[in-house]
């Protein structure tokens, strides 16, 4: 039986060139083929890389669930396949996994070449502390669905990173000061790595009232909910509202309630009976 091929997660620079490993380059050259976001984009890199084209697929959020299968009998064939995104590591709010889950179920071998990502380079020079950090990824586009996402966030206690569009930069600001509170910490980073790499460093309240240039990829940084911060009425009654949405009920709502929050088991349950209460007066 012929040797399968491996998948290689292949990291890439998010702005400076010359943060390609030397690893990520003896990947590309021989890789028989590559599985990019975009092969226009890709073919640039390779090219200012110095690295002889190998055969492109475009592989993208619009085809990666119809491509999988195509890129799996290339690994069944024996040959080696490397994925990429347009900037950064694969699958880290970008395209590829679908094809992870498909490589890894059907048994082949998955060799990451780390490298740049975004967000632990946002991090990593944040200020904010970096023990506990949860990446989020990008907010949703709605507003309403927006705000519950960032609700069901406001009680962490770690740091939280996401990605934010430049367009939506201070609508996400101003939302995210009024449910987080006003005073909490968060580092906007901009265009990391290139010529005008950026650090806001403020207060929610006064990043979202004094809005910079968003021009360029843009990670988001909030600081956590301290230890000792109890949470408002209005808070614990906001993300209630949002885990009784979410289908908990009883005991389970109030003990996530407690996991989302940090408020004691008692204060979970008389937020929850609150609810269920103006519930029976609105029936």
């Amino acid at each position: 039986m012929a040797e399968r091929g491996r998948l290689f997660v292949v990291a890439v620079p998010i702005g400076h060139l010359e943060d390609i490993t030397l690893r990520a380059l003896r990947t590309l050259r021989e890789a028989t083929v590559i599985a990019c976001e975009d092969t226009r984009r890709t073919s640039q890199l390779l090219e200012l890389l110095g690295v002889a084209r190998p055969r492109l697929v475009a592989f993208h959020e619009h085809n990666e669930e119809a491509k999988t299968p195509l890129v799996i009998e290339v690994l069944e064939s024996g040959r080696d396949v490397a994925l990429v995104s347009d900037a950064g590591t694969p699958t880290i709010s970008d395209p590829g996994y679908p094809l992870l889950k498909a490589a890894v179920t059907g048994g082949y071998t998955v060799v990451p070449i780390p490298g740049p990502c975004a967000a632990i380079t946002a991090l990593s020079a944040s200020g904010l502390p970096t023990d506990r950090f949860r990446f989020v990824g990008f907010p949703p586009a709605k507003l309403e669905a927006r705000r519950r996402f960032l609700e069901e966030l406001s009680g962490a206690t770690e740091t939280l990173i996401l990605y934010v569009g430049p367009h939506d930069l201070d609508d996400i600001l101003a939302l995210a000061s009024e449910v987080f509170g006003p005073s909490r910490p968060a580092v906007v980073a901009r265009e990391l790595t290139k010529m005008y790499e950026e650090f806001r460093r403020d207060t929610l309240l006064a990043l979202s009232t004094s809005p910079g240039k968003n021009r360029g990829e843009i990670v988001l940084l909030i600081g956590g909910r301290e230890s000792d911060e109890a949470p408002t009425e209005d808070d614990l009654q906001k993300i209630a509202q949002t885990i009784i949405d979410e289908g908990f009920g009883g005991a389970r709502a109030a003990k996530e309630l407690t996991r989302r929050t940090g408020a004691n088991r008692d204060e979970a349950y008389r937020a929850i009976l609150r609810l269920r209460a103006g519930e029976h007066e609105t029936d």
